[in-house]
């Protein structure tokens, strides 16, 4: 399987800012539930950073007056590991795991973003394709052969 497989559910979790958005309204687009991870974009729409829910609530929870309308670009990671959808899920997976990742970005060759994988549905993607694997050598155990 490889991360293509799973690119709708992964776009359904897209949430991009520019770089030179303000943190507040960053901190209104998180607030939906859909998302922990934003992706930020420059003018071409290239990401060239992330912003967790975490970075936001962590800096807006000790800004005051004019603190609080920080640009995005002040607070993003700007080195990113991401993914793209030709990768495999197993090494994707491997890769979150390692560095304790619950969301990855997939992005295209222009590091345009494509989506957000969360843990959870490489998860659920890997555990689907072992049921199936595990049901075909089963019928063909049993002597019932490939369908």
């Amino acid at each position: 399987m490889h991360v293509s497989d799973i690119l709708p559910v992964a776009n359904k979790c897209l949430l991009i800012v520019r770089a030179d958005g303000l943190l507040n309204e960053t901190a209104a687009l998180l607030s939906d539930n859909r998302g922990s991870l934003v992706i930020v974009c420059d003018e071409s729409g290239a990401m060239v950073g992330v912003v967790s829910k975490t970075d936001v609530v962590r800096r807006i929870g000790t800004c005051m007056g004019g603190a609080c309308l920080k640009q995005v670009q002040d607070v993003m990671a700007q080195s990113v590991i991401s993914c793209h959808p030709d990768d495999s899920l197993t090494d994707v997976w491997d890769v979150m795991k390692e560095r304790n990742f619950v969301h990855l970005p997939v992005i295209d060759a222009r590091k345009k973003p494509l989506g957000v994988l969360s843990a959870l549905a490489v998860l659920h993607a890997l555990l689907g394709e072992v049921e199936h694997q595990e049901s075909l050598l089963r019928d063909y155990v049993m002597g019932l052969g490939y369908r």
